[in-house]
């Protein structure tokens, strides 16, 4: 399919979670905007979902950027006492007021889907109206460094905990379907395996690969930088990097033409 067709076409943009690895999706959507690619409908989990939230909102690439530099990953007056979790989730709602005034998906420019994980239930839930800000802090609360958001009266944590890449709902409503997963399986040496922190990364890192590898199949156009895999997920330093991985990849593949 050449550019122009695919113009046409109602576009819908995948986001997986991967924490700073997910700066890779603003470089994609600056790259689909330098080629005219605009997504009518989004969804994202975790990081993908504060990424897609700031996309849908009309926000530009640079205000992304500036969003995830200023919010403060850890801060010492964010770590809770009585909640299970370090950092208190949300206390961070007050920053997020900023760049979402409205707290609404109603307010959105784009048609938005969030998954998060209702940790009572047992259930993965994805949320798509009514307040904004509660449900974007939920599916990006990963345990147990982050504390669970209360919506709607229950406990709510990181929605890559049950659905990483939470392309369903993008499946029935777009024409095309674009995915960014950041959430990487790579070869490994003997010597990256020598110790348990290493040996449990790579186990949940084969995990969600596995459970979502069919719908990443499934898209019509998928960004997966290999070179992701060197950067950290909570590795601050890491965020002009992976942004620039996600355009570079992006720009390459847009230029010979998506399939």
């Amino acid at each position: 399919m050449d550019m122009e067709a695919l113009h046409r076409k109602k576009i819908g943009l995948v986001l997986s979670g991967g924490g700073v690895r997910g700066m890779a999706h603003i470089g994609v959507i600056k790259a689909m905007e330098e080629f005219g690619l605009n997504a009518n409908i989004v969804a994202g989990s975790s990081v993908g979902a504060l990424v897609g939230a700031l996309y849908a909102n009309g926000n530009s690439v640079l205000d992304m950027l500036r969003f995830f530099k200023e919010t403060p990953l850890f801060k010492y007056n964010f770590f809770a006492l009585a909640k299970p979790g370090l950092i208190d989730t949300e206390r961070y709602i007050d920053i997020f007021k900023a760049y979402f005034p409205h707290d609404s998906f109603e307010s959105l420019r784009r048609e938005l889907y969030v998954v998060a994980t209702n940790l009572e239930l047992g259930e993965e839930e994805f949320i798509a109206e009514g307040e904004l800000i509660k449900p974007l802090l939920a599916s990006a609360a990963l345990p147990p460094v982050f504390s669970p958001v209360n919506y709607n009266g229950m406990l709510y944590a990181d929605g890559g905990i049950m659905n990483n890449f939470p392309a369903e709902p993008v499946f029935d409503r777009a024409e095309y379907v674009i995915g960014s997963n950041v959430s990487l399986v790579a070869k490994l040496q003997r010597k990256d395996l020598n110790n348990s922190i290493q040996l449990t990364g790579r186990v949940t890192g084969l995990m969600i690969y596995a459970i979502n590898r069919e719908k990443i199949a499934k898209c019509d156009l998928v960004f997966e930088p290999k070179e992701l895999e060197k950067i950290g997920i909570f590795d601050r330093k890491g965020i002009e990097k992976a942004y620039a991985l996600g355009y570079e990849t992006a720009v390459k593949r847009f230029e010979n033409g998506p399939l």
